[in-house]
This record gives structure tokens, sequence and C-alpha cells, in this order.
């Protein structure tokens, strides 16, 4: 269910607080937006305290992709949750302005549960934190896109990789090393195109240059 993507709309604006039944004993962080049309329509990712995260275009899905951040990226964002008052506070501007999307903020620790919706916040922190997410489904959403190339369609491969990079030099691109298994593959495998290979291989020795 990986690849498939699921119309969801959310009309109430606003926050609540949910029953504790719904907690995690691990403090986690989660965001999804819903935005029929857009492509996918709907994804959420969830991050819990220790970096471990996950993304899934399906609620149904139970074989979610899973990445894991490192130490500073998981305060950095856990500290925006702290500052957003772990989302028991409206965070919807209010301003008549085009709809981008129900987006969805949701914390649980210490036995509560609490979330805001919202389709656009002045909120500088909400911003941010909302970006930082997008960025992450952007990551996912491209690493989809390789591993479909690198097994249906070899000649797109090359396309699939440039799209890495561009998020890459973009800064946009959040806990590269997942796309390690992919790009060795198509290092390996001398089926696949030599430009392909190359930029793989370069990709490649970038991100374990950066894990260093």
């Amino acid at each position: 269910m990986r690849l498939a993507a699921i119309v969801a709309a959310a009309a109430l604006f606003g926050s609540a607080v949910l029953s504790p039944a719904y907690a995690a004993d691990v403090p986690k962080l989660s965001y999804s937006r819903a935005f029929p049309g857009s492509n996918p329509p709907w994804f959420e990712i969830t991050i819990n305290k220790s970096g471990a995260g996950q993304y899934k275009e399906d609620p149904k899905d139970e074989d979610p992709l899973k990445f894991q951040l490192t130490a500073a990226e998981t305060g950095q964002v856990f500290g925006l949750a702290d500052k957003l008052d772990h989302f028991s506070r409206q965070l919807e501007s209010g301003l008549k302005v085009a709809n981008m999307g129900t987006k969805t903020f949701r914390y649980e620790a210490d036995g509560k549960v609490s979330e805001v919706k919202f389709n656009y916040s002045q909120d500088a922190d909400a911003r941010g934190l909302a970006d930082w997410f997008e960025h992450v489904s952007d990551t996912e959403r491209s690493l989809i896109e390789l591993e479909k190339a690198v097994r249906f369609d070899k000649l797109g491969v090359q396309d699939a990789i440039l799209h890495v990079e561009i998020l890459r030099d973009q800064n946009r691109l959040v806990a590269p090393e997942q796309f390690l298994p992919m790009l060795d593959r198509v290092v390996k495998n001398e089926s696949f195109l030599h430009m392909a290979r190359d930029r793989a291989a370069n990709l490649a020795d970038w991100i374990r240059a950066h894990q260093k």
C-alpha cells in the first residue's frame, strides 16, 4: 500500500485535546496534510523522541517508509513543538486565503494527546515546522520515485536521481542515508546507463561524507 494515496478532507480548523487512550509511552510528533487534487492528496509523517520516523500516503498502510533522524534534527523538531505549546492553542490565522490543504499537528506524551488543524498560520514557528515536514514529504516522494524507476523504468533512473540532487542543493533533503541501498544497487548494476551509475555513485559518496 506504500504507493497508494487517499483523498482525505477536513473542514474544521482549530485545536482540540484528545482522549489519553490514544497516547503513546514515548513522546511522538506527527504532521499530516489533506489536499485533494495534489500529489499525494494525503500523507502523514510521524517522529518519536528517539528520531525514528515513518511516512505513509494511506492511513491503512501497514508498511510505511521508515527513516532515522540525527539527534540534532530531532531536537530541532521537538523544540519547535515545545515553542508551539505542543499544539494546545489555535494556529489558524483566520485570514481569507486560498485553500492550501488542511494541515494537522499532533503531539502525544505522558498519557495525553493534543492536535491542531489549520490551513494557513501567521505563526513563524508553525510555518517553520510545517515546512520541515514538507521537506520530509518531498524526500520520501523522491525515494518512492527512485525505487519505482530502479524496478520498472531504467531509463528514468537518471532523472529520479537528479530530483534527489535538486532537493539536496535546496537543503530540502532529510535523512539522506535512506537512499543508499537504491543508489548502491544502481552503481553495481551494469544494465543501467553509465551516466546514471556515475550520478548514483557521486550522490552516494556525498551522502556517506554527510554521515561523518
